[in-house]
């Protein structure tokens, strides 16, 4: 039996927090996911134009075991500062790694961005962009509790025709594994099959979280075509849906690759087309090792996998589900409510 957690947000995985910070004029934010205590993190680039900050880092071949936070952040290259902000207030809370005896603490912030500096915000920000000051807010608001929709990194982005969002979603297996999912969705691709209201991530709604829209009747013939509601001005580096999977069974961190491999399906469970030459996706995946009584054996790990791919594309829905309106950029709830009235 698996069902949504208590929340049915990322934090009901034991020892994660997630903070954000708007700037309404600029049409951007920044979302921060962070633990008390440092996590393993692991990567998965699917895109062909994705924007990273100490990614590398999450390489398990790599010298640190575990992290300190992770930001996904809107304002293309602009928001790679987002760590930064992230990192003063880690460092003042005396948090980071100890690199050698007697030397500063380094906090290990890794982030990703997406582009939404075409969104009609106003981007005169000056000398100073916005991103480290937003990271740093977001650092000292991280709770259990969030918003979604227009919220953090999700604030200013589009998923193809409609206004994208910030997203979440978790489930919790009857042995007591548990999963979330966290994603800013701003993608070319279109979250709904074509010639309906339905998400492509219908099937796996949990308690109408995403509306509650099921088929009436047989579904349209699929067409291999490219559907009507992408983004109509795709371009390379304009894009991206980022995202973070979260576990709470210690895993090693080659083990926590795979899942991040598996995960990323999620992306393709509810978006169409995906990971395209104007994408960047990229997914994380976190452990923070609250749960050691269960074996990372490979059977556990494919299960975490499986559970991960699913929660994501309902964090996706969820994400385009809960947006607003702003400006030019219509939400799924306006849009398909005038096309029903429209009906009548």
């Amino acid at each position: 039996m698996i069902q949504p957690g208590t929340r049915n947000l990322i934090t009901d995985v034991p020892g994660l927090l997630v903070g954000q910070a708007e700037d309404v004029n600029a049409r951007t934010g920044v979302t921060v996911l962070t633990a008390d205590v440092p996590f393993a993190a692991v990567a998965d680039v699917r895109g062909g134009a994705p924007g990273t900050r100490d990614v590398e880092a999450l390489n398990p071949v790599s010298l640190v075991d575990g992290i300190d936070a992770i930001t996904l952040s809107g304002g293309s290259a602009f928001g790679l500062d987002a760590p930064s902000g992230v990192q003063s207030v880690l460092r003042a809370q005396g948090r980071g790694f100890q690199i050698a005896p007697g030397a500063p603490r380094v906090p290990v912030v890794s982030g990703a961005i997406l582009f939404d500096l075409a969104n009609g915000g106003d981007k005169n920000w000056g000398d100073e962009p916005p991103y480290r000051a937003l990271g740093a807010a977001a650092m000292t608001r991280a709770a259990r509790d969030f918003a979604l929709g227009n919220a953090g990194a999700g604030y200013g982005a589009m998923a193809g025709a409609y206004k994208g969002g910030l997203g979440s979603a978790s489930a919790v297996g009857g042995d007591g594994i548990h999963v979330g999912a966290l994603v800013a969705v701003n993608s070319v691709g279109s979250p709904v099959i074509p010639g309906t209201d339905l998400f492509w991530a219908f099937p796996f709604e949990q308690s109408g979280e995403f509306g509650g829209r099921y088929p009436v009747g047989p579904l349209p013939p699929m067409t291999q075509a490219m559907p009507d509601d992408m983004k109509g001005a795709a371009a390379a580096g304009a894009n991206t849906t980022i995202a973070i999977v979260a576990t709470d069974v210690a895993l090693p961190r080659i083990a926590l690759q795979r899942v991040a491999i598996m995960a990323a399906d999620g992306f393709a469970r509810a978006l169409r087309p995906v990971h395209t030459p104007l994408d960047g996706d990229l997914l994380f995946a976190v452990s923070t090792a609250a749960n050691t009584q269960m074996p990372a054996n490979p059977y556990v790990v494919m299960r975490i996998g499986s559970m991960a791919a699913d929660c994501l594309a309902r964090a996706v829905a969820r994400g385009v589900y809960e947006a607003r309106t702003i400006g030019p950029l219509i939400s799924y709830r306006d849009r398909f409510q005038k096309m029903r009235e429209g009906r009548r």
